[in-house]
Protein backbone atom coordinates (compact mmCIF):
# COMPACT_ATOMS: atom_id res chain seq x y z
CA UNK A 1 0.00 0.00 0.00
CA UNK A 2 3.16 2.72 0.90
CA UNK A 3 4.12 2.27 -3.05
CA UNK A 4 1.14 3.84 -4.08
CA UNK A 5 0.78 6.57 -1.83
CA UNK A 6 4.64 6.78 -3.35
CA UNK A 7 3.20 6.67 -6.74
CA UNK A 8 0.63 9.30 -5.77
CA UNK A 9 2.86 11.79 -4.38
CA UNK A 10 5.48 11.50 -7.36
CA UNK A 11 2.90 12.13 -9.61
CA UNK A 12 1.39 15.39 -7.57
CA UNK A 13 5.35 16.80 -7.67
CA UNK A 14 5.21 15.93 -11.22
CA UNK A 15 1.88 18.28 -11.95
CA UNK A 16 3.10 20.73 -9.67
CA UNK A 17 6.08 20.96 -11.62
CA UNK A 18 4.13 21.10 -14.99
CA UNK A 19 1.81 23.96 -13.23
CA UNK A 20 4.12 25.88 -12.38
CA UNK A 21 6.33 25.87 -15.89
CA UNK A 22 2.56 26.61 -16.88
CA UNK A 23 2.08 29.55 -15.10
CA UNK A 24 5.41 31.13 -15.27
CA UNK A 25 5.72 30.87 -19.11
CA UNK A 26 2.76 33.18 -20.57
CA UNK A 27 2.60 30.84 -23.94
CA UNK A 28 2.35 27.31 -21.64
CA UNK A 29 -0.76 28.61 -20.00
CA UNK A 30 -2.18 25.98 -20.79
CA UNK A 31 0.43 23.43 -19.27
CA UNK A 32 -0.34 25.18 -16.19
CA UNK A 33 -4.26 24.57 -16.39
CA UNK A 34 -3.59 21.10 -17.30
CA UNK A 35 -1.04 20.21 -14.31
CA UNK A 36 -4.10 21.69 -12.11
CA UNK A 37 -6.19 19.57 -13.68
CA UNK A 38 -3.90 16.62 -12.83
CA UNK A 39 -3.36 17.33 -9.93
CA UNK A 40 -6.83 17.45 -8.39
CA UNK A 41 -7.65 14.59 -10.76
CA UNK A 42 -4.60 12.35 -8.84
CA UNK A 43 -5.67 13.74 -5.20
CA UNK A 44 -9.49 12.73 -5.91
CA UNK A 45 -8.33 8.83 -7.06
CA UNK A 46 -6.18 8.65 -4.02
CA UNK A 47 -8.86 9.47 -1.49
CA UNK A 48 -11.29 6.99 -2.92
CA UNK A 49 -8.91 4.25 -3.20
CA UNK A 50 -7.74 4.92 0.61
CA UNK A 51 -11.49 4.73 1.18
CA UNK A 52 -11.69 1.58 -1.08
CA UNK A 53 -9.02 0.28 1.06
CA UNK A 54 -10.50 0.84 4.51
CA UNK A 55 -14.03 -0.42 3.33
CA UNK A 56 -15.88 2.41 3.51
Amino acid sequence: MSNMWTVIVVLLIAWAVLAVVGFAFEGLFWLGVIGLILAFGTIVFGLVRRNRARGG
